[in-house]
């Protein structure tokens, strides 16, 4: 159930992943939702997942996961900053280009158990900056 239309953006990886697979499986989650991965991303969270967009929609459970990433944009380049992971927690945080501008981001997850196998939760921060042609 892939859901990926349009040309492949430009990804532009963080060096913070080294030899973290925590850290690996959060850029990756970045990068499917950049080139709108549905069946990557579905594989990888519960079935209880909730996804808020601060000051946006909250999206609950598997099946209005699938429906909330079909509405997904589309990303020019994705360059990620830097991702983190401790424990049940991660975060990556970068800049997503789009046409009609740039969305700085931070995404913060909350895996179901220690061994990191599955999302739980995600409070995705955006914060829009306008053209990214005339800024």
């Amino acid at each position: 159930m892939a859901s990926k239309r349009g040309a492949e953006p430009r990804i532009v990886p963080s060096a913070d992943c080294g030899n973290s697979p925590k850290n690996t499986l959060l850029q990756d989650i970045a990068i499917a939702f950049a080139k709108r991965d549905a069946e990557f991303l579905l594989g990888r969270v519960t079935d209880d997942i909730r996804w808020e967009v601060v000051g946006g929609r909250v999206v609950e459970g598997r099946e209005a996961f699938a429906r909330a990433l079909q509405t997904l944009g589309s990303v020019t380049q994705l360059t990620i900053d830097h991702v983190i992971s401790h424990g049940r927690v991660g975060a990556v945080n970068g800049v997503a280009a789009h046409r009609d501008g740039e969305r700085e981001f931070c995404d913060v997850y909350e895996f179901a158990n220690a061994k990191a196998e599955r999302i739980k939760s995600i409070k995705s921060y955006v914060i829009e900056q306008g053209d990214a042609r005339g800024r």
